[in-house]
């Protein structure tokens, strides 16, 4: 197969071999050994694709790692160091007000104060495409005459230099307007305009100067804005139709209830996936999310699908548009490759070789369009992209006829057990959306997915005296990796469980209550969320995306599948560790962080090059949170349903502003655990 090979987060590319090896979609520069990423976990990241700033939690740009303010993957500013006085104000708090806005507040003593308190309050507001307003507040008691020196500079870098650590040098500025700018290869280049205007603007130094005269209680306020220049090069403006999406993709939903943290976690992770939406420059009508920022700003991925997949209750248009966008892709023809999607290789730890994510986006694909149908998807679009998934779904029945299993990434394997659950889910859910079309092929897919299970039930279980084992894959000859981890929570078939439905299920009832014990157990519950390799595991590292982190994905994932399959006390434990963790987080979650075992007042430990915000994580909080009131929608057939966990881990809540068959959807869980829908679109059936 024609595939390429991403780094894995927080691993540089190596060397190219022949096309210039890409991170986050954007290509990297040629020639040498790349550096590390720079670090991003205590950064403050505002953002609204395609802009966003990377800034310390002082405030001040220094030009030093990820710092500045990006647009389309380029670097626009690297440098902002406000001084008053010729001195940098005393930070004292950055924080985020939203996904795509950062507030610093500093302070400054001023000759002739006396005493403990400050003289000068400095609040500096910066939003995703850079602009920034900066205001000093006078608080002495007297009137002060004060010079402010901005300090500006860019190198209008390439985003995968920054990422290689080979940004180049700062460029040399020019006074335009009332401001700076500056012009790089290629013609590119970028303008500050300020205002006020400055009473100086010197080039050499990069400097914005004003003098401003401040009384007791009054404030002096300088606005800056960046852009890139229009019609000056590759990249330097928008293109037609790449505005920001509208918010309307995904609802406005909210949480209620006895645990705050559920609200506050629901309202940042809604807020981080509208700011992560972006256009298909091809196709500005479809609109999909970044993987997460912000390294992984580029084309769309697999892990684009997952998120939409979770944000189903959000609406069904995301989904509709990113199952658009990957379609774009598959490969057609009549050989044995057709009806694939393509896409890159992936780290897949330290005991496997990489796995291809565009097997995993295969897969995905008509299980995504199956639910999206069940949430009330538009007959449009599932139309159009019905004869997407009937290839994807031919593809599976191909290679799956080999040998019953679905190798990854190649003919020569390996089976791994997370591509199998795939696998399995896909047919029978393209099985279900052939027979409501009235299309044929729904016997054979059914037929796939039960030879698929007979051989996986008898091949991939690993008995041992506590019970036994799912193994992560195994080799057509007969080696096998027993190492257990969080993918195990994708065997759990999540939908397919209800009603005691174990027939449908990839594990009978006794193997789906040793791996609820399993991931429930210390060895892959580390308190904060579900570990990608047990601690126990050779090769484990808290730190190692594949080899021990907690990932978001397969936690959230953990949480609605134990929770339909009724281990509730797993699935709650595992929750509450992930709310905790979000509490850590400011209850915005990066995609990964550390696997530690949880103790007395610890904090979970973040992942220096782990993206926040992250496309997984914060619709992972979406599909956990709505695990809560367990909706199960139908809307072709006219109804839906809820099945709340009766233990009601977080105790009442009311979910809102969701989304049933395009309209409003409210549901209530009270303290008994019974369920209640409070709002629905009309001509829907209500259950319990």
């Amino acid at each position: 197969m024609a595939l390429h090979q991403d780094p894995p987060p927080g691993h540089p590319p190596g060397p190219p071999a022949g096309p210039s090896p890409t991170l986050a979609g954007l290509t990297l520069p040629r020639g040498g050994r790349a550096g590390e990423l720079p670090p991003v976990h205590d950064t403050l990241l505002c953002v609204a694709l395609p802009a966003f700033t990377v800034s310390a939690p002082h405030g001040q740009l220094t030009g030093q790692g990820a710092e500045g303010v990006y647009r389309e993957g380029r670097r626009l500013l690297s440098r902002s160091v406000l001084r008053v006085a010729g001195r940098e104000p005393l930070a004292l708090q950055g924080r985020l007000t939203g996904s795509d806005r950062a507030v610093f507040l500093g302070a400054l003593r001023l000759p002739g104060d006396f005493g403990p308190d400050p003289g000068l309050l400095v609040e500096r507001t910066r939003d995703a495409d850079g602009t920034e307003r900066i205001v000093l507040r006078g608080t002495a008691p007297r009137t002060c005459r004060l010079p402010v020196d901005l300090t500006l500079g860019t190198d209008l870098a390439d985003l995968g230099a920054v990422a290689s650590g080979r940004p180049g040098p700062e460029l040399r500025a020019s006074v335009h307007g009332t401001g700076l700018r500056w012009t790089g290869d290629g013609g590119r280049s970028v303008a500050v305009a300020a205002d006020p205007p400055p009473m100086d603007a010197l080039a050499v130094t990069g400097v914005l100067r004003w003098e401003c005269e401040l009384a007791p209680g009054s404030s002096f306020t300088i606005v800056l804005r960046v852009r890139p220049d229009q019609g000056s090069g590759a990249g330097a403006s928008p293109r037609v139709g790449t505005g920001r999406p509208g918010g309307h993709l995904l609802a406005e939903a909210v949480a209620e209830g006895d645990d705050p943290r559920a609200g506050e976690l629901l309202r940042t992770s809604v807020g981080d996936l509208r700011a992560l939406l972006q256009r298909d420059p091809a196709h500005p009508a479809d609109v999909h999310l970044a993987a997460g920022a912000p390294w992984r700003c580029g084309p769309v991925t697999a892990e684009a699908l997952w998120a939409a997949r979770m944000a189903l209750p959000l609406g069904t248009r995301l989904a509709a548009g990113t199952l658009r966008a990957l379609a774009r892709g598959q490969l057609a023809g009549g050989g044995p490759e057709s009806g694939r999607i393509p896409g890159p290789l992936r780290d897949a730890g330290p005991h496997l070789p990489p796995r291809c994510t565009g097997i995993e986006a295969t897969l995905a694909f008509p299980a995504v369009l199956a639910e999206a149908r069940r949430w009330g998807l538009a007959a449009a679009d599932l139309e159009e992209l019905l004869p997407v998934a009937q290839r994807c779904l031919g593809w599976l029945r191909r290679t799956a006829a080999a040998s019953g299993l679905v190798p990854d990434p190649g003919p020569a394997g390996p089976w791994r057990a997370e591509t199998q659950a795939h696998a399995h889910r896909a047919a029978l859910l393209g099985a279900d959306l052939l027979d409501a079309c009235g299309l044929s092929g729904g016997d054979d897919l059914r037929d796939t997915a039960q030879v698929l299970r007979a051989r996986f039930r008898r091949e991939f279980w690993i008995d041992d005296p506590t019970g036994g084992r799912p193994a992560a894959a195994r080799t057509p000859d007969g080696r096998v990796w027993p190492h257990t981890g969080g993918w195990a929570a994708h065997l759990l078939d999540t939908g397919l469980l209800g009603g005691g439905r174990y027939a449908r299920g990839l594990l009978d009832k006794a193997a789906v209550e040793q791996v609820a014990r399993l991931l429930g157990g210390p060895a892959l519950d580390s308190g904060w969320g579900l570990r990608s390799l047990g601690d126990k595991e050779p090769g484990h590292n808290p730190l190692g995306h594949r080899a021990g982190a907690v990932r978001v994905h397969d936690t959230a994932v953990a949480v609605a599948g134990l929770a339909a399959a009724g281990h509730e006390k797993e699935a709650a434990s595992l929750l509450r560790g992930l709310l905790d963790a979000a509490d850590s987080f400011g209850h915005r979650l990066p995609e990964m962080y550390g696997g530690h075992r949880r103790t007395a007042g610890a904090r979970p430990v973040p992942h220096p090059a782990a993206c926040r915000p992250a496309a997984v994580a914060a619709a992972g909080a979406v599909h956990a949170l709505t695990s809560l009131a367990g909706i199960r929608p139908d809307v072709p057939g006219g109804a839906v349903s809820v099945h709340p966990p009766a233990s009601v881990p977080l105790g009442a809540v009311r979910l809102s502003g969701l989304v049933v068959a395009g309209r409003p959807f409210a549901v209530r869980v009270g303290r008994l655990g019974l369920g209640m829908v409070e709002e629905a679109g009309e001509g829907l059936q209500l259950g319990v």
